[in-house]
């Protein structure tokens, strides 16, 4: 079970440097404070609709995978499985070389929206909550290893793996609460290294673990074939 929570553990330390999350969260922060109003609404409801997108996106997926090896017999060869290594290694290596220069920024409407309403900001939680389960490589990898292990208790993993991912956020609303100066600065820092040093450690990690991957599969190539 360790070497099961160990990686899993790793890939939503990962998951939890995604900058568009505390973008958003940030700006309903910063707007609160030029409205003069607490940010806890905004804040909650969107961490509430991201988190709870992405544990039904986990639930249903460790599902689906679990009912189709169930009804699949299929056996995993050496050949299979460093074919399998090989493109998730390429995968990773292109996923690593696309440019991050841009920052997401939140959007223009989901701003609107928690001006009008915070409680409805769980919508664009859903939203973004959706896209990046979809999307996310260490998330869908994590949900693979996952379904392969049916003997553990994965429906409380998916939510301890969702949470985790959603610390960052949790810390900058909840510094937000305070009025003093140094838990201003402590937010600001958060943000700052997270937006500036959070894409380019995923890139490296990727990177690394695509090359790793890669020659692992390379040094096996007989059984490629």
């Amino acid at each position: 079970m360790l070497g099961l929570l160990l990686p899993l553990l790793g890939f939503a330390l990962l998951d939890s440097l995604n900058v568009l999350n505390l973008g958003v969260t940030s700006a309903v922060v910063y707007d609160s404070r030029l409205s003069r109003r607490s940010a806890l609404p905004g804040g909650l409801s969107f961490i509430t609709g991201v988190f709870a997108a992405t544990s039904t996106f986990g639930v249903l997926t460790v599902l689906g995978l679990t009912f189709l090896t169930d009804r699949v017999d299929l056996e995993v060869t050496p050949t299979l499985r460093y074919w399998g290594q090989l493109v998730l290694g390429v995968v990773l290596i292109a996923v690593a070389s696309l440019s991050g220069s841009a920052r997401p920024t939140p959007p223009l409407w989901a701003l609107n929206l928690t001006r009008r309403n915070p409680w409805l900001f769980a919508i664009v939680g859903l939203v973004i909550g959706f896209g990046q389960s979809a999307t996310s490589v260490p998330y869908l990898t994590s949900l693979t290893m996952l379904s392969a292990h049916q003997a553990s208790p994965w429906p409380l993993i998916v939510l301890a793996y969702c949470a985790v991912a959603l610390v960052p956020s949790l810390v900058v609303l909840g510094l937000s609460t305070r009025r003093t100066m140094r838990a201003r600065r402590a937010q600001r820092t958060i943000v700052r290294a997270t937006t500036r040093y959070g894409p380019t450690t995923v890139r490296v990690l990727f990177l690394a673990v695509g090359v790793v991957l890669v020659a692992g599969a390379l040094v096996n190539y007989r059984a490629l074939w």
